[in-house]
């Protein structure tokens, strides 16, 4: 039988311990998302008891299910099963519940389109966590066994922390990624923007308004504009 209690202060501990080695090896990734998912998935694996495989799965626009990362093919396929079908534990964890476990696919009524065919791909049994919603955009985690009743109280107590510790990982890689990007974008505008002033004797102003003006014209982003102007010299003519 399932211990339903509260997590003893012996498992408390080794799952401290456990977050964190995790949280050291995601400060390693250094904001790199897709580094930091597998880095996730991987030691979910590695700590959840019973856990087989692992995938994280954004869910856009609130129905289409897209894997992230996964620790094998098959649990990918699995993630995907739910996007064609429109059904499945993934889905339910991150619109109705924060945690979602099936014990046997094979018996299990809740999602007859999918459940199946996730036998079919070796799931027997599943665990299925949100890990963040932002806007119409949201993440889970799941981790699939391919051994029936696999996942216990104590997987979904361990996993529910975890999937905490990882959502404030994967939320502040995106940021830091975000503001790379955003940096990446004023150094290649400023850079484009020295060659206009260069070029055509222009002001700061009006080398920015130049290429407002041809980005407007040409339905293009400024940074695309900007950027091939610093890789070739050249850009659209307006």
């Amino acid at each position: 039988m399932d211990n339903e209690g509260p997590l003893t202060s012996a498992v408390t501990a080794d799952l401290s311990e456990i977050m964190g080695r995790v949280a050291r090896t995601l400060q390693q990734q250094q904001g790199d998302v897709a580094a930091t998912l597998e880095a996730i998935s991987a030691a979910a694996v590695a700590n959840v008891p019973g856990a087989d495989g692992c995938s994280i799965s954004y869910i856009l626009a609130r129905r289409r299910v897209e894997p992230r990362a996964w620790t094998g093919d098959r649990f990918r396929d699995i993630d995907q099963l739910q996007s064609r079908v429109q059904q499945g534990p993934c889905l339910d964890a991150v619109w109705k519940h924060r945690t979602v476990r099936i014990d046997d696919m094979t018996t299990d009524r809740r999602w007859p389109r999918f459940a199946p065919e996730a036998a079919k791909l070796g799931a027997a049994s599943s665990l299925s966590f949100q890990l963040f919603v932002v806007g119409d955009n949201l993440g889970a985690l799941n981790l699939y066994s391919g051994s029936p009743h696999a996942f216990c109280a104590e997987s979904e107590d361990v996993g529910l922390v975890f999937a905490s510790h990882a959502a404030v990982a994967l939320i502040g890689a995106r940021q830091q990624e975000h503001l790379r990007t955003a940096v990446r974008s004023r150094d290649l505008l400023g850079q484009a923007k020295g060659i206009l002033m260069e070029r055509y004797k222009l002001t700061a102003d009006q080398a920015f308004d130049l290429l407002a003006r041809v980005s407007q014209h040409t339905n293009r982003k400024m940074v695309d504009l900007a950027r091939e102007l610093t890789e070739t010299g050249t850009m659209p003519e307006v």
